[in-house]
Formats: structure tokens, sequence, C-alpha cells
């Protein structure tokens, strides 16, 4: 047998720091036995700012109760909070991205510097999936996550409605092509009940992904929230974590290279968001596991059919992907694609964890045979314009213009861009070239979405292509955008030596975006070029630009080694 693991919470009794955290502790209610136990990090990320993280506090009783049963003490660790729909008013929208490693940053202070046992995540809204386990990479303490859900959605004029249309709808309004009753109308009744987004935006994608690198227990993914199934995988979570413990499993026992494999296959199986890209990219940097996230979605996309269509890819709902087996059907399904040995915080592999399960019959998780599609719902092109490459989402629109050519028309902001197209400047045959909103130049990359959505109520989504360096809501699924274009505009990229009226061509099948400009044009544009000097404040905007990666690093913070 292996021998009991040494709790490194446990100090030598007499020491400095055995007396004061034992005077602490006490004061708090914890008796000496008590402080011989495995001692627990719940990481909740609940806020009264967005309905997403509403519910989280009404979760920790549940795992805290399953956490004592086991033999362990929990502790309540808070971090941000982020939510891209109401924190992206400040700054254009920049401090959505680097909030994700200030959640990073919230954990490690929180649980290393309390030299806690292991740690239980509660995740739910975009950015808090992706920091928690960037979080167990750094840290490499045992770890779990609780899928905590995505919320109910409601009706408009007998049709259905989530937060997602409404997003569309403001897109819609600003080119006049919906009224502001009828915005209004469709804000009403969107959102019934706590959660996060409904579709197959970057909340649910990155929920699924987490279960399908192996961080939550199987069949977690996705889960309405505050449902009783919900419920029920917090309860296992909170005594599966003191099993972690003692098990001494680790986060990068799991986070391999076919753990990698598994989360970008299942992505792609479900036409998930492009965020999952760089998320998935930045957990693979903190892990110090030596994979191009980028390029495992380039082969992938090649060889994984898509086995379900969600909104807004397709008509199929959130609730009828988890009625159908979700992440676990999912990985059952493409078990002749999946890397079965991986292993998992269940303590079994993949291979294990879908021996005994049966996809339900008529699930929206469609067999290998009969797939929705097997073209490729996400693709990364390269060229003159994107040398190091630029996303776009296909979802399951192969029926749009593969090839586009047209002439640039540039922005430095999604809301001037808005009030070109409102004032008729854009025209169809242009290219909206929305430029140094990347990580450096936002800094934390500007949302490119709203100039998307206005573009499709101006009835311009398909006649008029986007080309950005900055970010897209996991949403988007309009017209042809190439987002996250690298190397930014603010570090000298290609994207940023765009002049109005130049031409640019964009070839889906060639798998490019180039800059029809002669090289030697460029070289005299680039010698004229001013980059954009250090930060000059102390914010937290400024100390992501001096700290952050590039995309092809998943816009993780340096000192990686």
């Amino acid at each position: 047998m292996k021998p009991p693991v040494k709790l490194r919470s446990n100090y030598e009794k007499g020491s400095s720091l055995w007396a004061v955290r034992r005077a602490q502790w006490l004061a708090l209610g914890l008796t000496d036995a008590d402080m011989e136990k495995p001692k627990i990090a719940i990481v909740n990320s609940s806020s009264e700012l967005a309905i997403c993280f509403s519910h989280l506090d009404s979760i920790v009783p549940i795992v805290k109760a399953a956490i004592r049963a086991a033999g362990g003490i929990p502790f309540e660790v808070r971090t941000a909070a982020p939510s891209d729909f109401i924190h992206s008013a400040g700054r254009r929208g920049t401090y959505i991205l680097p909030s994700r490693d200030l959640i990073v940053n919230d954990i490690e202070v929180g649980v290393e510097g309390a030299q806690l046992d292991g740690m239980i995540c509660l995740t739910s809204c975009d950015k808090t999936t992706p920091g928690q386990l960037m979080a167990a990479a750094r840290l490499n303490l045992p770890t779990l996550l609780v899928i905590c859900g995505y919320q109910p959605s409601g009706q408009y004029r007998n049709h259905h409605m989530d937060i997602e249309e409404v997003f569309l709808g403001a897109g819609h309004y600003a080119t006049g092509k919906i009224t502001l009753e009828e915005l209004t109308e469709m804000s009403d009744d969107a959102i019934r009940g706590p959660g996060v987004c409904s579709g197959m935006g970057t909340a649910n994608s990155m929920h699924v992904a987490c279960e399908a690198l192996g961080f939550s227990l199987p069949g977690a993914a996705p889960v309405l929230a505050m449902s009783e199934r919900m419920k029920a995988h917090a309860a296992a979570s909170g005594k599966r974590i003191v099993e972690l413990v003692a098990e001494d499993l680790r986060p990068r026992d799991i986070l391999t290279p076919d753990a990698f494999h598994n989360s970008a296959m299942t992505v792609l199986a479900l036409s998930g968001s492009i965020n999952c890209i760089k998320h998935l990219q930045a957990i693979a940097v903190e892990a110090h596991c030596d994979i191009d996230v980028y390029a495992l979605f380039e082969k992938l996309s090649a060889t994984t059919p898509v086995l379900c269509a969600v909104r807004p890819n397709g008509d199929t709902s959130i609730e009828e992907l988890e009625a159908g087996g979700g992440a676990l059907a999912v990985l059952k399904q493409l078990a002749t694609h999946a890397k079965l040995d991986a292993l998992t915080v269940s303590g079994r592999t993949v291979r294990e964890n879908i021996a005994g399960y049966t996809v339900p019959a008529n699930s929206a998780v469609r067999p290998v045979s009969n797939p929705v599609s097997t073209k490729a719902p996400i693709i990364i092109v390269k060229g003159s314009l994107a040398s190091d490459g630029g996303i776009i989402k296909m979802g399951l629109r192969w029926d749009r213009p593969m090839r586009v050519e047209g002439k640039a028309k540039c922005f430095p902001a999604w809301d001037l861009a808005v009030e070109a197209l409102k004032a008729g400047k854009i025209v169809a045959g242009d290219v909206v070239v929305l430029r140094g909103i990347g990580v450096k130049g936002g800094p934390g990359m500007g949302m490119a979405s709203r100039i998307v959505f206005a573009l499709d109520g101006a009835g311009l989504g398909e006649q008029v292509a986007v080309v950005t360096d900055g970010q897209l809501s996991g949403l988007v699924n309009k017209g042809l955008v190439v987002g996250e274009v690298t190397p930014e505009a603010a570090i000298g990229g290609p994207i940023g030596l765009v002049e109005d009226g130049d031409t640019i061509v964009i070839d889906v099948e060639k798998r490019t975006c180039d800059l029809m400009v002669a090289d030697d044009v460029l070289a005299k544009r680039r010698a004229k070029l001013k980059l954009p000097g250090p930060p000059v404040d102390n914010s937290w905007t400024s100390i992501y630009e001096r700290s952050v990666l590039p995309l092809s690093k998943g816009a993780a913070l340096v000192g990686r080694k």
C-alpha cells in the first residue's frame, strides 16, 4: 500500500506557523483534530453583478458538507468574477481577457499562500473555467472543477429567446433593423434563472472542454444551473476532492498531450467557441506541456465530424445536448478518435469512464456514421495579412462565400466602425479591418463582435468581411470573420500596415488571408509606423500589457519555464 500523503498544510507543532494558524482556526470554530485533516479550498467566483455567478454561494454549502463528510476541512476562497456582458463596459471591453489571468493569480495567493492541500473550483462564466484550470496547472495541487450550469431561457413572441439573441438584437437595433421597443421586449424574458449563456458560446464550450480534458467528473457538462443533477455532481465532487488529495493525483498527471487532444476534439465535435483555443493553449503553458494547441485544432478539424449543432450553430438547444449525454456522449461516440488512455480526476481513464456508458436513444449527439457535418467548424488561416494565423468560425455555414476579395476600411475601435456603417461609409464588397485591439494593443483584446452583429443587422453580413486582431464572442457565427489575427498591429504586425482601399483576399478553401500590397510599399509604410509606447500607469491592464505573451502562447503571462 502507498504510505499516506503528508499534508503540506500541517506544520510542526510549536512552530510559529503552527501557533498562529492554530489560534486563527480555533477562533473560526475548528478543533485540533480538524487541523490534522486535508484542507480544501473551495474557489468561488460569486458576484451580484452578473446572473451567471449569482447562484454560486448556494452551491458552497453542498460542497462543504461533502468535503466534511469525506474527512476534509473546507475553506472558501474568493476570486474576481468577470462577465463579458457586464465588465465589457469599461475600456471598450479590454478588461475581459486579462480578468482570466487575474483569477489565476487570485487563486495562487489564496491557495498557495495558505498552503492548502487541494482545491475544488466552482466554474461558471467564460473566464472562470480557463482561469481555474490555469491555476490548477500552475500550482499542481489536486484539483477538481464543478460545472455550475447554464441559465434557463425565455420566450419572445412565441419564439425561443436567450441572451445571445439579445446581444445580436442590439447589433440589429444599431442599424435600425429593429426598434427599441422590440429590443426591450426581447431582453424582458431572455433569462429566467442563474447560470451561464445557454448557447454553445465560450462558457458552455469551456465546460465541455473541461470535462473532456479530465477535470470534472464524467457526465458533468452541460447541466442546468441549480438542477438536482448539478447539485448531485457538486456533492460527488466534494467527496472526490478529498480522495484526490489522498491519492496525490495532480493536474500535471492529467494535463498530457492526449488530454488536450480529447478536449480539442470535443470542442470541434460541438462546433464550440474559438476562444477555447487560446484558453487551452494558456492551460498547456501553465502546465509546462509542450503542445501547440493551434496546430492541434488545425489537424483535428480535418478529421473530427460535427455531432451536434447547438444554438447558434443549429436549432438544437443546450437542454437537448444535456439530455443526450453532453460531453460524455461525445467522447463515447468519438471513441475511435479519442485518446482513451488519458487519465481523469475520476481516477480512471477515458476508456474506463465510457466503458459502461450508453448514449441515450435519439440523442442530440449523433454517431460518427451520421454526423451533422464533416466540414471543419473552425479553421485557421495564414498569409501575408496573418503570417502567424487568424481564426474563422465556420460553424455549419459552408454555404457562405468561400473567397472574398474586397477593399479595406480600417478602424481602431468597434464603435467607430458602427458609426461609419450607419453613415453608409461601409458598403458591399468592403473588408472591415478592426485593429489595434489585440492582447498588447487593447491591452487585453477588445471585442469585435458588435460590428459583426451590426453588419448582420444592416443586411451586409454576407457582403462585408471582417478582419481583426481582437477577439470575438463565442456566439459569433455570422458572415466571414477572421479573428485574433497575429502578429497584432500593436507589435508591428501586417494588419497595422493596411490602409483604406487596399485589397484583401480571404480564401477559406486555401486557408489564406492576404494583403495584396507590394513588399516595397509595405516596407515604406513600416518605416513610418509608430508603435504604441510602454504603459504609463499602474492599472491592471497596463501590468497585463507588460507581461502578456502572444496568442501562440495562449496570452498567458511571462515567467513560465
